[in-house]
């Protein structure tokens, strides 16, 4: 089976570290941007199974990025799971209005992150077999 991708977008090396020893470990291949740009650019080479949002970002924070990337066609189906520090009920709240199927807030366990992600990938998967 081929491995699943990950496009990690976020601005701190330590994490995006931790993505890529820790989910690379349990079978996932991982590309990691550390802004808004950076991602543009790896989504318009590779399309990635899955995406791991950080709010907090220098030129685009997450909420904005994630509505953007509904609102295009050739990215509207990739699930978004977004990581943040924040854990305010409205800024959750506005990642999951805005497109994201669900939320990790920072600091987490990878154990958590492989349970969301593969939650959000079999509903990904779902979506596509009842076509919509």
């Amino acid at each position: 089976m081929a491995k699943k991708k990950i496009l990690a977008i976020d601005d701190e090396e330590s994490i995006c570290d931790m993505y890529r020893q820790g989910l690379t470990a349990l079978g996932y291949e991982v590309t990691c941007a550390s802004n808004a740009q950076k991602a543009k650019e790896a989504l318009g080479r590779s399309k990635p199974d899955i995406i791991l949002m950080d709010i907090m970002m220098p030129d685009q924070d997450g909420i904005s990025l994630t509505r953007e990337l509904r609102a295009q066609a050739e990215t509207s189906d990739i699930p978004i799971v977004v990581v943040s520090g924040l854990s305010d009920a409205a800024t959750l709240n506005d990642a999951l209005l805005f497109g994201a199927v669900d939320y990790l807030v920072k600091p987490f366990d990878v154990d958590i992150l492989k349970n969301k992600l593969e939650r959000a990938l079999v509903m990904a998967e779902h979506r596509k077999q009842k076509g919509g």
